[in-house]
């Protein structure tokens, strides 16, 4: 039997490692398209429906964008309240996940052994895994009345405690993609610290986070608008009731029941609107209002990382 040359051998298994890589290619290229196919389905259905419902004779849609009376049922559509609520909640679980996850960031960036790290950094992220019902049911049933025997002014549902068990819930987030960050700073920085004489934690907070800054602040913004998308949190210790924030007591407005934009769609899709209302349509315009304030944090996000971001080779 006369074997093969080994030319011939060689060009088939350069052939068949072409066909493969060809195959691969397609492959990705198809999840990648599909992913951006699922993006446009959103927003075109999104925007569809919104139409639909400013389409109404009912409905002005300047009245929508700046009204500030929100009740489906009586036909109050203006989202300020919703929107106002929204945004208190981003604000304070902003201020309780930002410097807990910043902390912990540092701490296992610089300070934690490697076995500490293996340790802790999964044993944090397990909170990223809890299911928002549980922390909603936390909320509700455990730390509003804390927080009511600790002497707080809270109604039962109230944003307050609901914005804390957000904040906390995205704390992971936070402390995981910020501690990314500052293990990609280069080592040889944080020794030309240690050689001027600077301490562990004058490195960390004057060369480790300002070289890291633009991850951590990526981190921070996705972490805000994985908040401003929060369900079932803010419907189940936040309460149904839409009201505007009041500038001059804003406590009061934080202690109190209070609807954010995602718990308007739950209510108008759980409700007894029939699906031709303009209750029913409300809440893809509230979508599609949130959907524009979320792309527009991540592109922030984006044009700061890109700006700011540091390049080592």
């Amino acid at each position: 039997m006369s074997e093969e040359p080994l030319s011939t051998v060689l060009t088939r298994s350069s052939n068949e490692r072409a066909a493969k890589e060809r195959v691969y290619r397609w492959l990705l290229f198809a999840c990648a398209a599909l992913t951006v196919l699922v993006t446009l389905s959103i927003v075109v259905t999104l925007t569809w429906d919104a139409l639909t419902f400013f389409r109404f004779e009912e409905i002005d849609v300047l009245g929508f964008f700046t009204g500030t009376e929100w009740n489906s049922r009586r036909g109050e559509f203006g989202v300020w309240p919703l929107v106002s609520a929204t945004l208190t909640v981003t604000v304070v679980s902003a201020l309780v996940a930002i410097p807990i996850g910043t902390a912990a960031a540092v701490y296992l960036s610089e300070y934690a052994t490697p076995q500490m790290r293996s340790v802790l950094k999964p044993a944090l992220e397990i909170l990223a895994g809890i299911p928002t019902v549980v922390y909603g049911y936390l909320a509700l049933i455990y730390l509003t009345p804390w927080l009511r025997s600790a002497g707080l002014p809270l109604n039962s549902l109230n944003l307050f405690s609901a914005s804390v068990m957000v904040g906390i819930m995205i704390v992971p987030m936070v402390s995981s993609l910020s501690e990314d960050a500052m293990s990609a700073v280069p080592d040889e920085l944080r020794q030309a610290g240690y050689g001027l004489g600077a301490t562990k934690f004058e490195v960390s907070t004057g060369v480790v986070i300002p070289a890291a800054i633009s991850g951590i602040f990526s981190s921070y913004i996705l972490a805000l608008s994985r908040a401003i998308g929060e369900t079932m949190i803010v419907v189940m210790a936040g309460g149904m009731q839409a009201r505007l924030l009041n500038p001059t007591n804003p406590f009061e407005t934080v202690a109190s029941s209070g609807q954010t934009m995602t718990a308007a769609m739950v209510h108008a899709v759980t409700s007894d609107a029939t699906g031709g209302s303009p209750e029913y349509y409300s809440m893809f315009a509230i979508g599609i209002t949130l959907f524009a304030i979320t792309f527009g944090m991540n592109l922030l996000s984006n044009r700061i990382a890109a700006r700011y971001g540091e390049k080592y080779r």
